[in-house]
């Protein structure tokens, strides 16, 4: 009796992980995927159009990153796509379908063409799920790529404008008198410098303090307690509006002069985005800056213009 029930578990143990793989295919490269079509039938993905897709990424029951905390995705779909990647079954898609895949570290190593990510070990796999919104063909005598950027820019005012909205929210519960600059940053003038003014094009030197809306540091270059990845505290310099910072400073340093202290206040759209820098700023993650302009200065004509890029701030 003993012997039939653990006979009879197994063979339920087996057929449970059967069906979990009914309805799943393997790319070339091992991708496993399972594609769940929608309730109409969308016009079909093809090479060279671009497509407009949510997706979720999970490791370990935990989201990694998902697209709905902040706006749609976009891609250009190939006949091939990238290596052990959901672009690889694109052209079997519908607008309307969705898909769940199967990403394994080991198969991602033999070709890091786009690094690993640094969470997975050997052994580890990883979840991805997308759901396709929309698709941008050549229309009209005008190019998918041009059609999909109109609606890209479409997309991301409107979620610049919640994340603006949501630091709006902040500054008022903390009753702290900022003022929007350029339509994409909340600044905040503690001390008035005499300086000149770090107006477009002016080198700009500065002394910062980054953090998160709840007060965690991640970089500072006149605190090294408060830097998480440790380097020298010198001055940090960049070009205004133009190059060599991410955009929100880019943006808000227009509103200091040289000698100004203040506060930034950097919607992740003006930051670092949906992809964050990993571990140390999230997703979509807002930002504050602490900063002192303590130079401001016309640009060197021969100054080499990768100079200023070496750390963005």
């Amino acid at each position: 009796m003993k012997k039939t029930t653990l006979l009879l578990i197994a063979s339920s143990l087996l057929l449970l992980n059967a069906c979990n793989k009914i309805g799943f295919e393997k790319t070339k490269s091992g991708l496993e995927y399972k594609i769940i079509k929608g309730n109409t039938k969308g016009e079909k993905l093809a090479h060279g159009d671009i497509v407009k897709f949510q997706y979720k990424l999970t490791f370990k029951d935990s989201t990694i990153v998902s697209s709905y905390d902040f706006m749609p995705a976009y891609d250009q779909v190939d006949s091939v796509g990238r290596y052990h990647d959901f672009s690889e079954f694109l052209t079997k898609m519908n607008v309307g379908d969705s898909a769940l895949c199967y990403q394994f570290f080991d198969t991602l190593q033999k070709n890091p063409q786009f690094g690993v990510p640094p969470y997975m070990k050997k052994g580890d796999k990883q979840s991805v799920t997308i759901k396709i919104i929309n698709v941008f063909k050549n229309k009209d005598g005008k190019s998918a790529r041009d059609i999909a950027i109109a609606d890209y820019t479409s997309e991301i005012n409107n979620f610049r404008n919640r994340e603006l909205q949501e630091i709006e929210k902040y500054l008022t519960e903390k009753n702290i008198k900022a003022t929007k600059v350029n339509n994409s940053v909340f600044v905040l003038i503690e001390k008035e410098g005499t300086g000149p003014k770090a107006d477009s094009g002016m080198v700009i030197g500065v002394k910062y303090s980054g953090s998160n809306f709840k007060g965690k540091y991640f970089d500072s270059n006149t605190d090294s307690s408060k830097q998480f990845t440790p380097h020298g505290l010198e001055t940090f310099y960049f070009v205004s509006k133009q190059e060599g910072a991410i955009q929100g400073m880019l943006e808000g340093i227009t509103a200091f002069k040289q000698g100004s202290v203040g506060k930034l206040f950097i919607p992740s759209s003006m930051g670092y985005g949906p992809q964050g820098s990993a571990p140390v700023i999230k997703p979509n993650e807002n930002l504050i800056f602490d900063i002192e302009v303590v130079e401001v200065k016309p640009q060197d004509p021969n100054r080499p213009k990768t100079d200023m890029r070496r750390r963005r701030r």
